[in-house]
């Protein structure tokens, strides 16, 4: 089997289409299609300032409802693997629309959920269903020019910081008020609002690969043992978003010790810091369509580490050392994610579903460690603990970047 044997649409079909997802990416009121994304995908966020209210609502200790995150983070990383390839070989707007009716009714019990199974199951399948984000953003990669790639998906995921930055605030402050269930009986509303009005705002398209399922799962392994980038860049991401989960999943904790005794009104609210990846991705994307996306990912492991610096020596005590360092944690974050997103699309013509499964796949199993590591070192170390283990995390990463001489080729 061979990747060169997949088909592609027409020349005018893909102008047209490129044309459409491009103004799609751009457009920024409204329910558009990047904010559509950005809402679903923020589903797995939401119980992130929440942990606290549901220890305290189903009487579960702190390492109990630290594995809530977990499971949903798992669920969407199963979910990446399992369905985001159906991107390939199957019409996406409705593929789109059957997730996200999907994932209202996953909503609907987590909402009602009576006990930490149900609760566990509920946030395994809400994670599961939460992928529409990653059908779209590969179809965006396919239809616009290599030079301009990056821009496209610097803008698209630009829109989907801003919703999930604005979900963590928001379900703190409805958690606070109304209780952790409002956060998600909202959430299912508003899920199957946007499953009925999707339709139109995403163009219609061909699938750009003639294999079957079995030939498409088959093909992930293909790309791993090929791809020597797609390999390079699975394993950075997944270790800055392993520490960039551990500090968020502990942040609620040390927010309400008695360092700072603030509510979760406050964890939700300081998510706002991570503004800056609002206003830095799109900047990210552009710089790397013009000097490469590699330099970029450096940047980025040498951003984290001497944010996780600043928390350990400052955060645990000061205000102004723990906003600089979540900060700096989340510049580290999204440069680093949007930079190799960007590398990977650059590989395989008409695998961008594919390449983004493993990707997005690897990235988020080692956010679901991270956030379990996170909360298991608070419950033992509180705040050093975790400082430590993100630190640990980053130099692994840092070596393993670094060690790899660059490569010929500036777009990787």
């Amino acid at each position: 089997m061979s990747f060169k044997e997949d088909t592609v649409t027409t020349d005018s079909n893909l102008l047209t289409q490129r044309s459409t997802v491009l103004t799609l990416a751009q457009t920024r009121s409204g329910l558009s299609s990047d904010i559509a994304c950005g809402l679903a995908v923020a589903n797995v966020y939401y119980n992130q300032p929440l942990l606290a209210h549901m220890g305290r609502s189903l009487n579960i200790s702190v390492q109990q409802v630290g594995f809530i995150p977990t499971l949903t983070q798992t669920g969407y990383a199963v979910g990446l693997l399992l369905l985001v390839p159906l991107g390939d070989m199957m019409e996406r707007c409705w593929l789109i629309i059957i997730m996200l009716s999907l994932l209202a009714c996953a909503l609907v019990v987590e909402a009602t959920a009576p006990n930490l199974v149900w609760l566990s199951v509920s946030s395994f399948v809400v994670g599961f269903c939460s992928i529409v984000a990653h059908l779209v953003i590969p179809l965006v990669a396919h239809l616009t020019h290599p030079s301009e790639r990056g821009k496209a998906i610097g803008m698209l995921l630009s829109g989907m910081i801003l919703s999930v930055l604005l979900a963590r605030s928001v379900s703190g402050i409805i958690g606070e008020y109304f209780g952790w269930r409002a956060v998600y009986g909202i959430s299912a509303g508003v899920m199957l609002v946007l499953a009925l009005v999707i339709q139109g705002r995403i163009p219609q398209s061909k699938p750009s690969s003639p294999l079957s399922y079995q030939q498409l799962m088959q093909s992930l392994v293909q790309l791993v043992r090929e791809q020597p980038v797609l390999r390079e860049a699975a394993l950075n991401v997944a270790l800055v978003f392993a520490a960039f989960n551990a500090t968020w999943v502990s942040l609620v904790f040390l927010l309400e010790s008695p360092a700072y005794n603030y509510d979760s009104r406050v964890a939700g609210l300081f998510g706002l810091v991570g503004l800056i990846g609002v206003f830095t991705t799109p900047i990210v994307g552009r710089v790397a369509d013009k000097r490469g996306p590699r330099m970029l990912v450096g940047i980025a492991v040498i951003l984290s580490l001497s944010a996780f610096v600043i928390l350990w020596i400052a955060g645990g005590t000061h205000l102004m050392g723990l906003i600089l360092g979540m900060l700096l944690v989340d510049l580290g974050m999204h440069t680093g994610y949007v930079s190799n997103q960007i590398r990977i699309y650059n590989l395989v013509p008409n695998a961008e579903s594919r390449l983004n499964t493993v990707y997005m796949v690897t990235n988020y199993t080692g956010g679901a460690l991270g956030s379990f590591l996170g909360t298991y070192t608070w419950g033992l170390w509180q705040w050093n603990g975790v400082c430590a283990l993100g630190f640990f995390l980053l130099v692994v990463a840092f070596i393993a970047h670094f060690s790899v001489g660059k490569r010929k080729s500036p777009a990787v």
